[in-house]
């Protein structure tokens, strides 16, 4: 008996921490989260902003890239590979020229070599920065952008360029490979494309 209402309970708390995927930020939130970063002068977020956005790529992996990773010279590349810590795949993906510009004034403000990891950390016992440093980052821009924390978080970094080139291409193939998953199903699943395609409809075809 004590078995049964122990598992009973179990499956109460492992419903009530399951968290369906995080929202995809809109233009507009981009745009106003640049501009914010740009007149704070806040150079090393507005060029995590930037390449968490373009690179499409996972926390973990955002902050273990190095200055060599998407610098030649020193000038920042327009395109880039980075090997995924979960997946052990490559991943490539393009930095746009506001990435690129933001990227190259935070390395020259931090004096940052080659080989120095690109958001170095500000503890003293971690080399780069990680990655609850840059969910509580992100959280803060959030919260001042009036949205819930609780919706936004940095899979909104990873899922939003590549709902983006969905909605305008419809080439799941293509965001496959941006995403560097090994299966369409994985990048189906990630996007939630059932849903929102179910949603568009349902609004286009309100009375």
């Amino acid at each position: 008996m004590g078995t049964i209402g122990n598992a009973a309970h179990r499956e109460r708390w492992n419903r009530v921490e399951i968290v369906g995927q995080k929202a995809t930020f809109k233009l507009k939130d981009i745009w106003a989260l640049r501009v914010r970063l740009q007149m704070e002068s806040r150079v090393r977020e507005l060029a995590l902003l930037n390449l968490g956005i373009d690179s499409k790529l996972r926390g973990c992996d955002l902050v273990a890239i190095k200055v060599r990773d998407v610098c030649h010279g020193d000038q920042a590349a327009t395109r880039a590979v980075v090997m995924q810590h979960k997946s052990q795949r490559p991943v490539q993906f393009e930095i746009t020229q506001a990435a690129r510009e933001a990227l190259q004034a935070w390395i020259k403000q931090a004096g940052l070599r080659p080989e120095d990891y690109l958001f170095p950390s500000r503890l003293h016992d971690s080399p780069q920065l990680g990655t609850r440093q840059y969910a509580r980052i992100l959280g803060h821009r959030v919260d001042e952008l009036g949205l819930d924390r609780a919706e936004y978080g940095t899979h909104s970094m990873r899922r939003t360029k590549a709902m983006l080139i969905y909605r305008r291409t419809k080439n799941l193939r293509a965001v496959q490979l941006l995403l560097g998953h090994s299966k369409l199903e994985s990048t189906v699943r990630y996007l939630g494309i059932e849903v929102d395609d179910a949603l568009e409809i349902s609004e286009q075809t309100e009375i």
